[in-house]
């Protein structure tokens, strides 16, 4: 039997499947801008480690530089400075509370892994943030 009308098709929301919002405000933030954080937040991190290690290059210091500002502030205020800069904040399942500290390490582990954080789900979040129940938000 040969159909001629095919079936509707179903366009998948990002984040829909997380009460989130398909765009603006508190919408899942795209790679692009999550790419772009992050680099700003690494670039950063070699900065600082620099200032310690001059003249001689700052090598894994700025992974540690890196770890320590992350953690610190995601659990501080919930957004890296390379978040801030780019209008993002880290969405948690209990909205308005701090960013548990163990959250914040696993995650940042995970991200200073940099794999886990290029294996995506249908929603474009990281392995990283499946595993901590987290997810990176448009905050404007």
């Amino acid at each position: 039997m040969v159909r001629d009308v095919e079936p509707p098709s179903q366009e998948r929301v990002r984040g829909a499947s997380l009460g989130l919002p398909a765009d603006g405000p508190g919408s899942l933030a795209s790679f692009g801008t999550r790419v772009t954080a992050f680099l700003i937040d690494a670039l950063a991190s070699a900065l600082v480690a620099g200032l310690f290690t001059a003249p001689r290059l700052p090598g894994n210091w700025a992974l540690v530089a890196f770890a320590a500002v992350t953690v610190v502030t995601l659990v501080a205020v919930g957004q890296t400075p390379g978040m801030h800069l780019m209008g993002l904040r880290l969405a948690h399942p209990r909205a308005g509370e701090r960013l548990a500290l163990w959250r914040a390490v696993v995650r940042t582990g995970l991200l200073c892994l940099l794999v886990p954080a290029l294996i995506v789900d249908a929603d474009g979040r990281g392995m990283h943030d499946r595993l901590t129940d987290t997810a990176v938000v448009r905050e404007r």
